[in-house]
């Protein structure tokens, strides 16, 4: 590569870069519906904000349309509720409001103002200002417990019939009570009377020595799922199309995965077609699985097999390209094969779906069959989001070198993207999507813009190879994207959010060898940088490339030294690595390599190289996470659990909660999950739990 070349790749990742941390600010902005906030061309008039907000000017009339008719305006209270009403124009709104739980009218009110909180640089609205000695959630419930307010934006505690125009004193009885449903104390942003108060102390990160794991299953899988009913299980799904149910050994027990191999929880191998990027590649339950017994299965299909592998084609008339030229590269015919999400049941196996151990193997309906232009970077997870319920499903660009329909840059093609659907509401009749049973959320982008296909979350990316939403931060979902020759990534997806592919391969620029689909300049899209990855060049591989496996943030306190990190591997390498928001607040994320070692108690011992104290893992296929927040490495060698750094000898100053912490029996209810960690969470709120992401929870 030319010395020209390579500065002005170094440059572009460069500024990409910059973009994402210059955007983010403080921290990662977020606003209520999960997207970015906007830049404001001028001061909003009645909210204030300037730079970047999460009205434009539609919204900042719409609040003050809702205030005027409050008809409190000019008092003291009227100031306090135009700044509540004014949060959801923050640019850090989707914090206030907790995008992570069920939809709010007030947003999170800081219980504790001072020296120790920061104001975010939104400009601050002429309302209440916050004091140093008074917190500004009692100064709400001071202001405004005795004044009727029409339309109060105050939620009712449940069980309480508001009235036409409550007082704070209809709804609360005192002001600890009303702080105690509607305070932040503890949390943070919360606002403070003028903008979003940012917590400033925050723990030290602790030392990171290394990872230690134990062996406990010998079966080679591709996806884990964690039982919804919150107990100590798990399924596990291979990729020739069984469905194992699986319980999980307590920490420290010595104990291997306990399950039946002779009687799969689903068997539908008959279904699948396996190759080496085809088979059965998702799996995800209903978070009311529990009471409703329905979960979703993602596979290939052959048509040439099945009379019910049949469905659109992903390249057609919509996207512009020429379906008979599709497949050349590999001799089939287009669209031979498929991906399908489809719908069973556990239903007719037990009165109780959380009893089953057995699940009905006929179709209960198919989601979407999505014809395949070739015969690799098909992606194919799905799962939920505990942010907003939707299913998730993650397509890769449908394969050939460099993409060369340009597919994943098509808004109007469903390859190269994640989509979103709702599962919950299904259409009659056709659907207007035209691709299957589901509607579609109404906040997708196509809302917005109608050059989106109405199924699109995100798009650019190559073959998402693992995704996840951080437990402790549900609204971050987290992807890796597989490169081509260069570069791995590691993606934050937000809602709309353009990831580069093929205009970019990671932060470089990438030159399509074959365009019959045409290009897309960098100048013309919005490309979002990675927040995490590696070059093929920095990893020692045993077969000369590379391939990343996404994984989960830690969020168990087995391992206190790796809570709040992001763990990824490589498929093929002997690499794997851990990453955090360093500086908080800058949107650049640092990235460690990591050790790793086999625990000296391990239920099924290691497989170690010839003269390395290494264990052999095999590939890496993917990650899974339990109940309890552990954390599973998935691979050809067996099923690896995150166990108790102590067990390989590495260091680690704050105490594991992995012996004796237990884990909650088949059948709990899900908040003996909650119960089991309750050491861990101890620790959490006495300050040791990181919070790398954004805040600290």
């Amino acid at each position: 590569m030319r010395a020209s070349t390579m500065a002005g790749a170094i440059l572009v990742a460069a500024t990409l870069l910059l973009v994402v941390a210059v955007r983010d600010g403080h921290c990662a902005q977020l606003c209520m519906d999960s997207t970015f906030p906007r830049a404001t061309n001028a001061s909003l008039s009645f909210c204030g904000y300037n730079g970047t907000s999460c009205c434009n000017a539609t919204d900042d009339a719409a609040v003050q349309k809702q205030f005027a008719a409050m008809n409190i305006s000019g008092t003291p209270c009227g100031d306090v509720v135009k700044n509540v009403l004014c949060a959801r124009c923050s640019p850090y709104a989707g914090e206030l409001f907790t995008v992570t739980t069920a939809p709010r009218t007030v947003p999170l009110l800081c219980s504790t103002t001072g020296a120790s909180s920061r104001l975010s640089s939104a400009a601050k609205p002429a309302a209440a200002a916050a004091t140093a000695t008074t917190d500004y959630c009692t100064q709400v419930w001071d202001t405004c417990k005795d004044v009727r307010v029409p339309g109060s934006p105050f939620q009712a505690p449940r069980g309480t019939a508001p009235s036409p125009a409550p007082r704070l004193t209809d709804l609360w009885q005192s002001a600890g009570e009303f702080c105690g449903s509607l305070g932040g104390a503890g949390r943070s942003p919360c606002l403070d009377g003028g903008g979003a108060a940012f917590n400033s102390t925050r723990p030290a990160a602790l030392p990171l020595r290394g990872m230690c794991l134990e062996r406990v299953g010998n079966g080679s899988y591709l996806n884990m799922a964690a039982h919804p009913d919150g107990s100590a299980r798990v399924f596990l799904s291979t990729q020739a199309g069984k469905v194992f149910l699986a319980a999980v050994p307590p920490q420290g027990s010595g104990r291997a995965l306990q399950m039946d191999a002779a009687n799969p929880f689903l068997d539908i191998t008959d279904e699948v077609h396996m190759d080496n990027e085809f088979g059965l590649m998702g799996l995800a339950f209903h978070p009311d699985f529990a009471a409703n017994g329905r979960f979703f299965v993602s596979y290939n299909c052959d048509k040439t097999q099945q009379a019910t592998c049949a469905g659109r084609c992903a390249c057609n008339s919509d996207v512009g390209c020429d379906p008979s030229k599709l497949g050349a590269d590999n001799g089939k015919q287009p669209c031979q094969y498929h991906s399908v999400v489809a719908e069973y049941s556990a239903n007719s196996t037990s009165g109780t779906p959380a009893t089953a151990t057995s699940a009905n193997p006929a179709e209960v309906k198919r989601i979407i069959t999505l014809g395949l232009p070739f015969t690799t970077h098909h992606g194919g997870q799905i799962l939920f989001s505990p942010a907003d319920g939707y299913m998730y499903f993650a397509m890769g660009d449908g394969g050939s070198v460099g993409d060369p329909w340009n597919f994943a840059q098509n808004k109007k093609s469903l390859l190269g993207k994640i989509l979103r659907v709702d599962v919950n509401t299904m259409p009659s009749g056709n659907t207007t999507a035209g691709w299957g049973n589901y509607a579609i959320p109404k906040d997708n982008p196509a809302s917005a813009d109608p050059s989106f296909a109405p199924e699109v979350f995100a798009l650019g990316f190559k073959n998402p190879w693992r995704c996840s939403f951080d437990s402790g931060k549900p609204s971050y979902m987290y992807c890796a994207d597989v490169g081509q020759a260069a570069y791995e990534e590691v993606d934050l997806v937000m809602k709309g959010g353009n990831y580069g592919w093929r205009v970019f391969e990671g932060p470089l620029p990438f030159n399509p060898p074959s365009t019959p689909g045409g290009n897309t300049s960098a100048d013309s899209i919005d490309a979002i940088a990675p927040v995490m990855g590696y070059a093929h060049s920095s990893v020692n591989s045993n077969v000369g490339s590379a391939s990343i496996t996404g994984g989960y943030v830690y969020r168990s306190m087995t391992d206190p030294c790796l809570n709040g990190r992001y763990l990824y591997a490589d498929l093929y390498a002997k690499s794997m690595w851990a990453g955090t928001e360093t500086p908080e607040g800058s949107g650049v994320y640092n990235v460690s390599t990591m050790a790793f070692g086999c625990s000296k108690s391990s239920p099924i011992p290691c497989d170690f190289a010839a003269g390395s104290s290494l264990p052999s893992l095999g590939y890496i296929f993917s990650f899974g996470e339990d109940n309890a927040k552990d954390v599973y490495l998935l691979t050809s060698k067996g099923v690896y659990r995150v166990v108790d750094p102590a067990e390989c000898d590495y260091a680690c100053p704050v105490k594991s909660s992995a012996p004796g912490a237990g884990t909650p029996p088949p059948g709990a209810a899900p908040s003996s999950a909650l119960r089991a960690r309750a050491p861990a969470l101890a620790t959490l709120l006495a300050g040791v739990l990181l919070g790398f992401l954004c805040f600290s929870f």
